[in-house]
Order: C-alpha cells, then structure tokens, then sequence
C-alpha cells in the first residue's frame, strides 16, 4: 500500500509540469491570431473597423484564417501558380488587383473545385452563368476549368456590377448574392454599401473573408505561417500552344504528337473534360502543351 500511495504522489508531483509542457506546445502548434487592424485599403478604398459589427465579424474570420492550417498552407503554396495567370488579366481589364483574392474565397485557389451546387473552377462559376457570360459547358469542353477565359469572363462580371454599384465590396458581395439580390437590398433597405444591408450570414462573411484574405497574403507570418519561396508551387510557362479548328479523335495521340504524357495534358487543360473533342462546329481552341511533359 505504502508503495502504490507514493507512486500517486510522484504522479501528482510530476503532473503539472507535463501539463504546462503540453501548453507551451499548444500555444506553437496555434499562434494567436492578428488583431482586428484599424483599417484596410482594399481596392483603393479605405475600410475602417471601428464600428463593433464590423470589429467583430472581421475578428472571426482573422480567427478562421489562423486556424485551418491546411487549407490556409495549401492556399499560400498555390498562389504564386495562379495569381501569377491571374493577375495579368484583371490588369488588362482595368479590375483591381485585390479582387484575386475573391478566388481565395470562391475555391481555395484550387482549379479544379466544383461545389455542391454546381458551380466550378477558379472563379465557381455554375453552368447558367457561364453560358450567360460566353463560357462553353459541354461533356466535352468546360471553360470554367479555363483560368484564361474563366477570368475573363469574372473581369466582365465585375466591370458590369461595378457600373451598378461603384463600389468594389459591394461588388464583391453581388458576385456571392447576385447583383439583383444586392441592388434590391440596396433600394429597400435605403444603404448603398453592403457593408450596411441586412444579408444572409453567408453573404456578409464573403466580404470579411476577402479582406481577411488579403491580410492572410501579404503577411502570413503575422498568422503563424512561414512559407519560403521554395515551397511555393511554381508557375510553368507552357512549352507551346498548339491551335486546333478540326475535331480531335484521341487526345492521347494529340500528347504523343507533342512529345507529353495524357496525363500531363489534361492537367494543363482541365477545360477538356473527355478523351476527344468532337468540335462539329469547327471552333478554335487553343491547347496548352505543357513543359514537363509526364
């Protein structure tokens, strides 16, 4: 009995050193994550977060962004790839930078994301509106899964809801409730920004998101994160285009043809979503030919 009684207490004794040990790992494993900041400049414009709603909901998803480290590490690894495709194109179109960062939200930077409503990409663009904005939606042909045409088609989206509301967040949050769900809220609530409108949870989280998104991109370590410039996942610029305006029976021929793998042609054109291309309309597509080749 003797033995077993101070057996206890040299477990009693060592526990609360285990214990404190087991925090201070705790606390490296999940960094705090950064203060509500007093302002962001989003897009040109100057959002302040001294009203306590906003204080808040931005509080949650600085949280939110600190504490799913996987999605947030693979986002980050991502995003020199496809911000580098990206970003040229918003310029050309006379669309702020920061709007990238709504890809952030819609996919997670993944090319290859397809909710479950439907909607796919990059961009998350569902079949209708892809269609409405010029995209081919086929068994055969996906331009949502095309970064080029799939931003292209977002660049008009956005110009056109900038023209409604000219305002970039509240544009942001159309692109999430639609410019008819935002333009009605707008008239019966009497606000302009969305930043005032009484919304659904989800679509008054989308704004607080991008510009949590922006923080978590130009300074992940104030999130706990550490990614050097060798772990980015790089952008490969295409070994050739190769045009085609005919049907295409077997595209593993086509990637035999051009010295690649099946395999690493479909990665480069995600849009081509079966083994052919019928093309009875004789279109032309372009076809990206990859640089590594397997």
């Amino acid at each position: 009995m003797r033995r077993i009684l101070a057996a206890m207490a040299a477990l009693l004794l060592i526990q609360p050193a285990v214990s404190a040990q087991t925090l201070y790992h705790r606390e490296e494993l999940h960094k705090k994550a950064p203060s509500v900041p007093e302002s962001i400049v989003f897009a040109g414009d100057t959002i302040r977060f001294d009203r306590q709603d906003m204080y808040e909901r931005m509080d949650r998803e600085l949280m939110s962004f600190t504490y799913m480290h996987t999605t947030s590490l693979l986002m980050l690894k991502r995003s020199v790839r496809y911000f580098t495709q990206v970003v040229p194109i918003l310029r050309a179109n006379g669309i702020p930078e920061d709007l990238k960062y709504m890809m952030v939200i819609e996919s997670n930077l993944d090319p290859k994301a397809l909710s479950s409503s439907g909607a796919a990409g990059l961009w998350q663009f569902t079949k209708a509106t892809a269609q409405t904005y010029g995209l081919e939606v086929s068994s055969e042909v996906d331009e949502r899964y095309n970064i080029e045409k799939e931003t292209l088609a977002a660049c008009t989206y956005l110009k056109k809801a900038y023209g409604m509301f000219g305002d970039w967040m509240t544009v942001a949050a159309s692109y999430n409730a639609g410019t008819n769900g935002i333009a009605k809220r707008r008239t019966d609530q009497r606000q302009k920004s969305a930043f005032d409108l009484w919304m659904t949870e989800e679509t008054s989280r989308y704004m607080y998101r991008i510009l949590a998104a922006k923080m978590l991109f130009e300074n992940p370590e104030s999130f706990g994160f550490s990614v050097s410039p060798s772990e980015m996942y790089p952008y490969l610029a295409p070994k050739k285009v190769v045009t085609v305006d005919g049907p295409v029976s077997n595209l593993v021929d086509l990637a035999e043809e051009n010295g690649v793998s099946y395999k690493a042609l479909k990665e480069a054109n995600l849009w081509l979503r079966d083994s052919k291309l019928t093309n009875k309309n004789g279109k032309s597509y372009s076809i990206i030919i990859p640089s590594s080749g397997r």
